[in-house]
């Protein structure tokens, strides 16, 4: 078999990877009424703290309009409030409740247990050199000027 060939099979991999992941993560977020877009923005909030909608909206790579509607849909579930920004009247801050610190202290514990059935099994050598070829992949992917700019939409 020919280089091109190997690197086929194992974009092929890579990409039906990126296929079981996704679907995984959509089934178990709307098992939990949430959206990939609506969980990419919780997380956000939990890394910035409260912030004004116009800060997500840049931290996301989205229209302040998209925001508006993943914060109206979070609103609407408890897991975020809209209070007034202490020093700009005309702005709001968004911030997490504590239901949705508890959802995402859990969905991390989740993610930690999902890792552990991954790669336990794995010999020792064998996960670092998964991982130092994971890093590889993704310095090659930066270098071509892919980033990760997640695309949220309500």
């Amino acid at each position: 078999m020919g280089d091109d060939e190997r690197y086929a099979g194992a974009l092929d991999r890579i990409l039906e990877l990126v296929v079981l992941l996704h679907e995984d993560m959509t089934k178990s977020l709307a098992a939990q009424g949430l959206s990939v877009s609506r969980m990419t923005l919780l997380w956000t909030l939990r890394s910035l703290g409260p912030s004004p909608q116009r800060a997500l909206a840049e931290a996301l790579h989205v229209t302040p309009r998209a925001i508006t509607g993943l914060v109206d849909g979070l609103v609407a579930g408890g897991l975020v409030t809209r209070e007034p920004h202490p020093t700009d009247r005309r702005a709001t801050l968004v911030t997490c409740t504590p239901r949705a610190t508890e959802l995402l202290d859990e969905t991390a514990g989740q993610q930690r247990e999902f890792g552990r059935q991954l790669f336990a099994h794995m010999p020792a050598e064998r996960f670092d050199g998964l991982v130092a070829g994971l890093d590889d992949v993704l310095h090659t992917l930066h270098g071509l000027g892919l980033v990760h700019q997640p695309g949220v939409t309500s």
